[in-house]
């Protein structure tokens, strides 16, 4: 009579069980904020319109929220490599207590995100209150302002700074080994410190959703994709140059008056 195979120990199955939670996390996470941007962010109440140009709560909060959210629809499936790896070297090392849980190293992301969707909706109730931005539909009304914008877009596709940020994004083994910090500070600085490089790779993409329209949910799809495309395929770094290219003729075309 053959006897039951061996099952793996307790730890190694708790191990795994964390890292499917974390990756179905991570993947839900950006399904509900996909949904909710989708339906409109919480835009249709009054104090949602009214924090488009707004400097106080309530309505700021809320259009802060609709950047946060939105950041995260867009940067979540791009950063889930880097999240996975750090789990999977958690649960490598699951005795050791100076590894925090791979949700203090993603609050670092969320922490990055935070900080580029304040600074969008600073500029977004500037840009409202100074008559540059279409209050329904958070488009410039300017053509010099759009031509501007998509050109320095597309320059800096092809700057160093944004290869360099991009080559952190693109290799998280190497910045993991590299940055590796002990402990649950430590981990929510990691995962701060790559979440502001992987913001430093498209933080002027992010500024053409005021060229297309902010709630425009095509142009939020495209700018997410080409996101992900630049960070997670290989030949990513090309399609990032040859996009850098159009915007530049692109802004150059708006400038023209075409």
């Amino acid at each position: 009579m053959s006897s039951a195979p061996d099952r793996p120990p307790l730890a190694e199955r708790i191990a795994r069980g964390e890292r499917a939670v974390v990756a179905a996390s991570i993947f839900l996470l950006a399904g509900l904020a996909w949904t909710w941007t989708m339906t409109g962010a919480g835009l249709a109440s009054g104090d949602g319109m009214a924090g488009m140009g707004a400097a106080a709560p309530p309505g700021f909060l809320i259009v802060l929220v609709m950047w946060w959210v939105m950041m995260a629809a867009m940067m979540l499936p791009s950063a889930a490599p880097a999240i996975l790896l750090y789990g999977r070297v958690r649960s490598a090392h699951r005795d050791d207590p100076a590894i925090a849980g791979s949700w203090i190293f993603m609050a670092g992301y969320l922490l990055a995100w935070l900080a580029i969707a304040l600074a969008a909706t600073g500029l977004q109730s500037m840009a409202t209150r100074a008559g540059l931005l279409d209050a329904a539909t958070m488009r410039v009304t300017s053509r010099w302002l759009t031509g501007a914008t998509l050109l320095a877009a597309g320059l800096y596709q092809l700057s160093p700074l944004k290869h360099a940020c991009l080559a952190k994004c693109r290799s998280p083994a190497a910045f993991l080994t590299r940055h590796w910090q002990a402990g649950a500070a430590g981990a929510l600085r990691v995962g701060l410190l790559h979440g502001l490089y992987c913001v430093g790779c498209g933080w002027l993409l992010l500024a053409l959703l005021f060229v297309g329209g902010v709630m425009n949910l095509l142009w939020i799809a495209a700018l997410a994709a080409l996101v992900a495309v630049e960070r997670l395929v290989g030949w990513g770094a090309a399609i990032g140059k040859v996009a850098g290219f159009g915007l530049i003729l692109w802004g150059i075309g708006r400038l023209a008056g075409l």
